[in-house]
């Protein structure tokens, strides 16, 4: 069903409950918190203001985007700035009726540099706990390899996870793709799961879809992330959508990075129309210009998504959560009763 107005699609994407499955907390980081830490932790850093910041923000590729990415990373020293850091964005998404979300965090972005790994899952943790008790917003957290980095710096954070494993809910794999295949990561995803960790994987953004065959078949994930390039192995579609693998797809990063040229080039409604079950997220919200809503409504306007499209890709996104069956079915109930209620 089509929305009458663009005014009624954005309000529909305002109230519609929904989960964000694609976030690395690392990547929320505003250019003002960046530069308060910096003041509080007496960093200094190589931008005058604000704006310089955002007007650094003109990204090619990935590699350009996680130069400065990981630039800005360095002004997180403390457990409190990875807790302001994590509760900003959970107060963020709850303005977009997010009622639940599976980030990721980077902690060899940060033992590298020498900020211990206790320091900055403690401080996401604490966040995680009064977003659900303040907030209302469920939460689960990820934990990601750098696949830049060795398998055998890999298997080092995961050993210091050891004391976390019963609040880390999986394991994933990010950072600069070309270059890097799953498989250099086997060992580790594998220990993982006989720890009884998730795994999810960066794939097929910029790498190939020999990239996503491996994530599924070496890494054996549960989930996909991106999975853009897919589309190009019709084999792999049929697989992908055979075994309704959740693709976690990010439309405003992938315009940012130029995996596409325009939005309105996006493969998301093929991905739909193919019975994919892709869903909508924001990646790196503060780099890439928009969080989960931003998202949702950008891309519905460059594709003229209607309303069973929007409630699809809202669905989805709790079906491929890691909730258990029942939280979602009930939030599956909710959207359902949230429709009726719009459409009443």
């Amino acid at each position: 069903m089509s929305f009458a107005s663009p005014e009624q699609r954005q309000a529909f994407i305002a109230g519609i409950p929904k989960a964000e499955l694609h976030l690395h907390i690392e990547g929320s980081l505003e250019p003002e918190m960046m530069f308060a830490l910096a003041q509080r932790n007496a960093i200094d850093i190589p931008f005058a203001s604000a704006e310089e910041v955002r007007k650094a923000y003109a990204f090619s590729n990935l590699q350009d985007f996680l130069d400065i990415y990981y630039q800005g990373m360095n002004v997180l020293r403390t457990e409190e700035d990875f807790y302001d850091l994590t509760m900003a964005y959970f107060r963020r998404i709850h303005a977009d009726n997010a009622i639940h979300a599976e980030i990721f965090f980077d902690p060899q972005g940060h033992t590298e540099r020498g900020v211990a790994f206790s320091i900055a899952i403690d401080g996401i943790l604490r966040a995680l706990d009064d977003a659900q008790s303040g907030l209302n917003i469920s939460s689960q957290l990820i934990m990601c390899f750098l696949r830049h980095l060795s398998e055998e710096d890999a298997l080092a954070t995961l050993e210091k996870a050891t004391p976390y494993l019963d609040r880390i809910a999986g394991v994933g794999l990010d950072s600069s793709e070309l270059g890097h295949p799953p498989s250099k990561f086997t060992k580790a995803f594998a220990k993982a799961k006989a720890l009884g960790l998730k795994a999810v994987a960066h794939a097929g953004e910029e790498g190939p879809p020999d990239y996503v065959w491996e994530a599924l078949d070496v890494l054996k994930i549960e989930r996909m992330d991106h999975g853009n390039r897919s589309l190009e192995d019709p084999r792999l579609v049929e697989r992908l959508r055979d075994n309704q693998m959740t693709l976690t797809v990010c439309p405003l990063s992938n315009l940012s990075l130029c995996v596409v040229n325009d939005l309105r080039d996006h493969p998301l409604k093929k991905m739909l129309d193919l019975g994919l079950r892709a869903t909508v997220n924001s990646d790196d919200p503060s780099y890439f210009g928009g969080y989960l809503n931003d998202n949702y409504e950008a891309t519905a306007s460059a594709l003229d998504l209607d309303k069973d499209d929007i409630v699809a890709l809202a669905k989805n996104s709790f079906r491929g959560s890691f909730l258990d069956e029942e939280a979602i079915s009930r939030s599956l109930r909710d959207i359902d009763d949230y429709v009726a209620r719009f459409d009443g």
